[in-house]
């Protein structure tokens, strides 16, 4: 599985509270991936459709509401969800240090902390949760400003009192879980993110972290399940796929800023990852996004 995830650059900036994107799609086409975020995904609408949390595989019904924690692998694939139907798609993304330890350890705030802690190993919710919450989950993505806040922490409530909650992956797993957790794959991290939109050679990405070529490429491997120009093209990637999203730069532009040399490379190595061209991509994530 590890040669399929990929770790997504989300569109939070450091000053950033939480993010909302809601979209109607005909079918799933992001990849298995994590991030340090927490989120929140609300699907309606795609039964049949396979969802992978950790070391956790199910099956999803009509309604699907389900919480993941920073770094957990997570991805939903079409399988056997074969409807000609739109599906409706409301995630919700915020920073782990939103809410600090001391605000989280007032006796009030007692439900959400473990909430959080939960979600470390993904929490499926009940369907009788999913419905509760999804007027809130729809009012979201159409207020503005502290009320959208407000909404926001009133819904992270009723999540965690809420009944049924399923615990998706094993506590094993977690302890087993070290896709990026090197100091030296950090370091290398950080240094493309920075330079994404430049020539990046190996050797330089080696020297950083005083390794030889051949120690480093073979860590590299054995971290991510990936060479170093696929680790380095994926990063390229996040930001493209961001871009794609968010902004109405157009695919030429969007090719040469994210770092990549031409057009038909670019279309190749992103068809690959993502099954569909950029075109094809911005087409099926045009939806409501707000950050706030």
């Amino acid at each position: 599985m590890k040669n399929h995830i990929h770790r997504e650059i989300t569109p939070l900036k450091n000053n950033d509270c939480f993010l909302v994107f809601d979209r109607q799609r005909h079918a799933f086409t992001f990849p298995i991936h994590f991030h340090p975020e927490y989120e929140i995904n609300y699907i309606y609408n795609a039964p049949g459709g396979r969802r992978v949390v950790g070391d956790h595989i199910g099956t999803i019904g009509k309604h699907e509401l389900v919480m993941v924690g920073p770094n957990l692998y997570h991805g939903w694939e079409n399988y056997q969800n074969t409807t000609t139907e739109l599906l409706h798609e409301i995630t919700i993304q915020f920073p782990r240090d939103l809410f600090t330890n001391d605000f989280l350890d007032k006796n009030i705030l007692k439900p959400i902390r473990e909430l959080f802690n939960n979600a470390n190993r993904g929490i499926l919710f009940s369907e009788d949760t999913s419905k509760k919450v999804e007027a809130k989950l729809f009012s979201l993505s159409q207020k503005r400003g502290f009320d959208s806040f407000l909404e926001f922490q009133s819904l992270l409530y009723d999540l965690a009192i809420s009944r049924d909650q399923q615990m998706l992956t094993n506590m094993s797993f977690l302890r087993q879980n070290d896709f990026y957790n090197s100091e030296k794959i950090e370091k290398v991290y950080n240094h493309v993110k920075d330079n994404f939109n430049k020539k990046i050679k190996l050797e330089e990405a080696a020297a950083i972290v005083n390794m030889s070529v051949i120690s480093f490429s073979r860590l590299i491997k054995q971290r991510t399940g990936k060479s170093f120009v696929d680790f380095v093209n994926e990063i390229r990637l996040g930001y493209a796929t961001r871009w794609l999203i968010e902004t109405n730069k157009s695919i030429s532009e969007i090719c040469f800023d994210s770092g990549f040399n031409n057009i038909a490379n670019f279309n190749r190595i992103f068809k690959k990852r993502q099954g569909c061209t950029p075109s094809e991509f911005r087409i099926n994530f045009k939806g409501t996004r707000n950050v706030f």
